[in-house]
């Protein structure tokens, strides 16, 4: 067999899973401590794909919650504005692209969630496990264009390439190679379909269900054609419509969930704990305008509410805060009490959270009614797809579809209101049922302000869809510490790491030269960000 190296822990067997045993990224290429794939056997591999399969979304049970933290909550949960930080030290909600943070977010992916993912993915194709090595090469793509979509161009075709430098793809490369990798995926699915891979249970989303990961793959292919539309519409349409054809998630029985236990907890059960961030106005501004269901399911009362901004007839104690807020507003004014924090499933210390949601039905349809908007075959039009979507996500979390009137919530005209009473106008203007004599826009806005509310709380994507489309329609921020960046504006993308400088030093000042297409700052947008 093959023997190929790649850096582990070999202690990290004793309990089953792979343990990342390097501090910095480089290390990776480099320890001479190495894990051979000879070693796995097929009872084995199970434990391997288990561990690939909950990193990438902060769920082990091991050091999760910083990088959380570091990635998602201060950063992506902010731009998305679902969330406002509360803590006085906290600036990336006024634009500061905190390096140290942003470091230790990019270290965790390669230390964690990418070793263990081509590990995976390798060991399977050496162990001839086809359909397991199609199901990681999905898996692969899930995880990394995250990242891509953070960063632009980043280390991925030559990941792991065990030199002491590792170069950079640009994104138009990585887009290309996923869309190559799922199509080659989904072959291999559908040659499969009906069966059962031997993983089971530690197939933490699916238990080894073919015909699941065929649709999640198809999906993620349709979610990923949309993301290049503006800038190939050729490439977009064409592989939306493949994936459409080969089978998208239809019903929530199609979600891809990954289910938390007391060993892979949801990571905001631990970060809620800290106090350092409560719900947006914007959020408040919207789904209060919309007399929106899920408010409840998403965020709890504030602990101190305003009953004078409440809809006619309705109690409403979801408060928001404006994003933005300095240093000395965040230090005098509480407004932990005064804004709402999350839902108490998120907020019980030592319980283990809702379960993960990876990728929804309710997507699905966003994404197929855009398509349809502008003329693709997606097997319905857009205004039914759109209404579809709606009504899976209320599904998918307990509603029956009516708001909190008890009137029937697709077909309502309620637009948002103001966060404060008046006092600031709405966030939107947009209503909820669909204007079939809107313009293409109107209803792309209508279309892409229900995906960003049924997305909560995937902020990575809902982040990439405001830069994306240039909605829903927010607020400003009341303050920015970052030069380069206005209230009315938000980071196109995040900014390379003083480890990469340092360790990778030459590729990663090629890869800004050459590949990223501007200077290393949060202004210069991704390959795919051209529209707005």
């Amino acid at each position: 067999m093959k023997k190929r190296i790649t850096r582990f822990c070999l202690g990290a067997l004793l309990i089953g899973f792979v343990v990342s045993c390097t501090d910095d990224f480089t290390e990776i290429n480099t320890d001479p401590k190495n894990f051979t794939e000879d070693a796995v056997t097929s009872s084995e591999y199970p434990l391997f794909v288990k561990r690939a399969l909950y990193t990438p979304n902060f769920l082990p049970f091991d050091q999760a919650r910083g990088p959380f933290q570091l990635s998602h909550s201060l950063f992506s949960d902010v731009y998305a504005n679902y969330f406002a930080t509360t803590a006085p030290n906290f600036d990336s909600d006024q634009f500061d692209l905190v390096g140290g943070w942003l470091n230790g977010a990019y270290r965790y992916f390669y230390q964690r969630a990418a070793t263990n993912i081509k590990f995976a993915e390798d060991t399977a194709a050496e162990l001839d496990f086809t359909l397991e090595n199609a199901m990681m090469k999905v898996w692969r793509v899930y995880a990394y264009h995250r990242v891509t979509d953070y960063w632009g161009p980043i280390p991925y075709s030559n990941f792991g390439n065990q030199e002491s430098e590792v170069p950079y793809d640009s994104q138009e490369f990585i887009y290309n190679d996923f869309f190559t990798t799922l199509a080659e995926a989904v072959t291999v699915l559908k040659a499969n379909a009906g069966g059962t891979s031997f993983l089971t249970d530690s197939d933490v989303i699916f238990q080894g269900n073919v015909d699941s990961w065929l649709k999640f793959a198809n999906t993620l292919r349709l979610r990923l054609a949309m993301r290049v539309r503006y800038v190939d519409a050729a490439l977009a349409q064409s592989n939306a419509e493949a994936a459409v054809a080969d089978g998208v998630m239809l019903s929530n029985d199609d979600n891809a969930v990954i289910d938390t236990d007391l060993n892979f907890t949801n990571s905001y059960t631990t970060i809620t704990q800290w106090g350092e961030f409560r719900m947006s106005a914007d959020i408040e501004s919207i789904l209060k305008g919309y007399e929106d269901p899920r408010i409840q399911t998403y965020f709890a009362p504030a602990t101190t509410p305003d009953p004078d901004d409440d809809p006619a007839g309705i109690e409403f104690p979801y408060e928001g805060m404006r994003n933005g807020q300095t240093a000395e507003s965040k230090a005098t004014i509480n407004f932990n009490d005064q804004a709402s924090n999350m839902a108490d499933p998120y907020t019980l210390g030592g319980d283990p959270g809702p379960s993960w949601t990876v990728m929804a039905a309710s997507e699905a349809f966003f994404l197929r009614a855009e398509g349809a908007l502008v003329g693709w075959a997606m097997g319905g039009t857009s205004e039914d797809l759109y209404n579809q979507g709606i009504v899976a996500n209320h599904t998918q979390l307990g509603y029956d579809g009516t708001n909190l009137s008890g009137d029937d919530y697709v077909t309502s005209a309620l637009t948002p209101a103001s966060f404060d009473g008046g006092t600031t106008p709405p966030a939107s203007t947009m209503p909820i049922a669909y204007n079939p004599g809107g313009t293409q826009e109107e209803q792309l806005e209508q279309i892409i302000t229900q995906k960003w509310i049924a997305l909560w709380p995937d902020s990575e994507e809902a982040y990439a869809e405001r830069r994306r489309t240039g909605y829903p329609t927010l607020y400003n921020r009341l303050n920015s510490l970052n030069p380069d960046i206005a209230v009315d504006e938000i980071p196109r993308r995040m900014t390379y790491t003083a480890t990469e400088y340092a360790d990778n030093t030459a590729q990663t000042e090629a890869a800004v030269s050459t590949l990223l297409g501007g200077p290393d700052l949060g202004t210069t947008r991704l390959w795919w960000d051209v529209k707005n």
